[in-house]
């Protein structure tokens, strides 16, 4: 790869990380080429990417951003999956593509909200909700509060005009 390619590739993924809320490095050792284009399409369909970065540039790219050091997790193959919106949905693919071939790709390390986030994190994170199921969920729970109290309410009106009722048939009879 020449210098000019280098450069444009790093100045690439350095705009790709600075704009993802979510980041996650894994190794994709063990997959072949089938596998892995199985698993872009996975995450391509959710809208998200994979891609195979250098160590080196990837190392260089992170140098200007605010995040954690990375340098660490930056040996041997690296596959970068980045994410602007949900950090649920990519952990999610990733977890059951790994079920479904023998625990790879793996789990190197992520950064969610510029935060160093363990792979033990990762599979928790996996197995939550997506956000629209936990926005439901809050929404559902607001409306069934509303309807109890408005029912609680009714029940009290209820209660009362009983009550006038029952005072207005013993006025009259008395």
């Amino acid at each position: 790869m020449r210098l000019e390619e280098k450069q444009r590739v790093t100045q690439e993924l350095t705009a790709q990380i600075e704009e993802s809320g979510t980041i996650y490095l894994t190794d994709f050792t063990g997959l072949n080429v089938k596998a892995i284009t199985d698993f872009r399409t996975r995450l391509r369909d959710e809208g998200l990417s994979y891609r195979v970065v250098k160590n080196t540039l990837m190392k260089r790219a992170l140098e200007d951003l605010d995040l954690p050091d990375l340098s660490a997790h930056l040996e041997g193959p690296t596959g970068l999956i980045l994410s602007d919106a949900d950090p649920v949905t990519p952990a999610r693919v990733l977890k059951e593509f790994a079920k479904a071939n023998e625990n790879r790709p793996v789990v190197k390390v992520g950064v969610i909200n510029r935060v160093e986030t363990s792979p033990e994190e990762v599979g928790r994170i996996a197995d939550l909700p997506s956000r629209e199921v936990l926005l439901g969920s809050i929404a559902g729970g607001l409306t069934a509060s509303v309807g109890g109290i408005a029912g609680a309410l009714n029940a009290l009106f209820r209660d009362i005009a009983d009550m006038i009722e029952q005072v207005g048939r013993k006025n009259e009879s008395a």
